[in-house]
């Protein structure tokens, strides 16, 4: 394990205890929150090395890189993938600029939304660390999918997307470096990330399946996302909710807190994620955010 000492964003060492989750998808192993004690960014430490992290994704209910539905929740995020989908490449229509419609997706996973891009005409190039994901990618998919951001050989893009990647990486700053330095001039970064203080984040607490640890390294607010990104020479220009989060991060917080899932709890989770998004009606604070981002 390795311990954090010092905020990445302000650059205080003082870091105080906040929560103490468990990974209830691969390890079972209980994780400490740690909260920045000037900005209130965070962070999950201490974490495992960068040369172990890998073995916390191995798991069949780590949907994403696995795209096998073993259970109803599973099902549910399926499904629910294939209605993004659309609205994903029509969030990209809308804020992108230029006509090459160039994509990079970093962190492409097995590839849907490549997938779907290239469909749509889009020249689409994706970054995976995970071998088993971009195995399944290259060989189902039948689409190019690099292991790191250096072996692209593609200088510009107009877009580039990281829908719950973010949180995911160990060094902020250089990957937003990078990223940075593949946009083109009006070039558009599509940053997705789950929000912890949204309601559905503060009534979970612990249970809160958005803190994911230890794969989810860093836990983001709408001020501190704001701070990192102006520390990078990077403008938030708009923020737009991602509505259906709210109950698919419900419904696994529930199957956390209960142990397992039930008939009740899909009940309960549907009415908290109907709250969650009613309440950031007013307030702004939805479950998972896409950060609408310019150089």
């Amino acid at each position: 394990m390795t311990s954090i000492t010092s905020c990445p964003i302000c650059g205080n060492n003082l870091l105080r205890p906040f929560l103490q989750c468990i990974d209830y998808t691969v390890s079972h192993e209980k994780f400490s929150l740690h909260k920045c004690s000037t900005c209130n960014f965070t962070l999950t430490s201490p974490r495992p090395t960068d040369e172990v992290i890998g073995s916390y994704y191995l798991s069949d209910d780590y949907i994403s890189h696995s795209s096998k539905a073993t259970s109803i929740i599973d099902h549910l995020y399926l499904l629910a993938r294939k209605f993004t989908l659309r609205w994903k490449i029509n969030l990209l229509a809308k804020n992108s600029e230029g006509s090459r419609k160039r994509i990079l997706d970093y962190g492409s996973g097995t590839g849907a939304f490549l997938q779907y891009c290239t469909s749509q005409g889009w020249a689409a190039s994706g970054v995976e660390p995970s071998e088993n994901a971009r195995s399944f990618c290259q060989k189902i998919n039948q689409l190019s999918v690099y292991q790191s951001i250096n072996e692209i050989e593609e200088d510009k893009f107009n877009a580039i997307t990281l829908w719950h990647v973010l949180e995911h990486i160990p060094d902020l700053d250089c990957i937003l470096q990078q990223l940075k330095s593949k946009l083109s001039s009006t070039g558009t970064l599509f940053i997705a990330v789950p929000n912890h203080t949204s309601w559905d984040g503060r009534h979970y607490k612990e249970y809160w399946a958005g803190y994911d640890v230890p794969r989810h390294l860093w836990h983001f607010s709408r001020e501190n996302m704001d701070k990192l990104l102006n520390k990078n020479g990077l403008t938030v220009t708009k923020v737009i909710p991602m509505k259906l989060d709210a109950y698919y991060i419900s419904l696994l917080s529930e199957k956390y807190k209960r142990k397992k899932s039930t008939i009740f709890g899909m009940i309960v989770a549907f009415i908290n994620g109907t709250r969650s998004n009613w309440q950031a009606a007013r307030t702004g604070e939805y479950s998972s955010l896409i950060y609408i981002v310019k150089r």
